[in-house]
């Protein structure tokens, strides 16, 4: 029987991965100008994942907020390098999150993660989301980050004839854009509040109404 199959990317989706890096851009740098340095970061760490693919998101986040620091003239205290690393386990969870992905299995839909991270740093969001997955693809073992399309593919492998593939996302550039290339349909959570985009096959505010919007999607395809 075929499988229907709810792939998501984690943080900005699942986790609230702006929440956790301007904490610690406060926690290090003061309120002020935490904005400012979280609208930075968001430029620097595609660029660092695109010139280092093969690095690991442990060395991302380091390279991204020493870069980050040097840039803006600012001094990191001493051990604090690797801040965002560490504290990427205790992101905190999006509230609509735990009870839309137990009504999408218990709709029959098996949950997979496409991550740009590692696998013990995964594992603990995860943990903190506590609803099974059965499946993942990390950056770090496959040598690639999103936007380019490795994570689809590998995940693409492992799937067999007749089964349905929706992919589940916050961002158009990391998860959106490139699975819309793929021709696999997407449900955009634009949790930002962004303009509307075209590309996905549906979009929501948030992951309340996920199940009936793959039931949907599934339906149509």
């Amino acid at each position: 029987m075929a499988a229907r199959w709810a792939t998501f990317d984690c943080y900005g989706t699942l986790v609230d991965w702006n929440g956790g890096i301007r904490a610690e851009l406060e926690r290090l740098f003061g309120v002020e100008p935490a904005d400012e340095l979280l609208a930075r970061y968001h430029e620097l760490e595609p660029e660092l994942q695109a010139a280092s693919p093969g690095a690991s998101y442990r060395e991302v986040l380091t390279a991204a907020l020493e870069r980050l620091a040097a840039e803006t003239g600012r001094t990191l205290p001493e051990g604090e390098a690797s801040a965002l690393a560490r504290s990427l386990p205790s992101w905190p969870v999006f509230e609509d999150v735990p009870a839309a992905l137990q009504e999408a299995r218990a709709r029959g839909w098996k949950l997979a993660v496409l991550s740009n991270t590692d696998r013990d740093l995964l594992d603990a969001s995860l943990a903190a989301i506590g609803v099974p997955f059965e499946d993942s693809v990390v950056a770090s073992e496959i040598g690639s980050y999103k936007p380019s399309p490795r994570h689809w593919e590998v995940f693409r492998e492992r799937l067999r004839p007749g089964d349905v593939h929706v992919h589940v996302a916050q961002s158009l550039f990391h998860d959106v854009e490139p699975a819309s290339r793929l021709g696999i349909p997407c449900i955009w959570i634009n949790r930002l509040g962004e303009p509307p985009d075209p590309r996905p096959a549906r979009t929501l505010s948030s992951l309340a109404g996920l199940a009936a919007a793959l039931d949907e999607i599934a339906r149509e395809g």
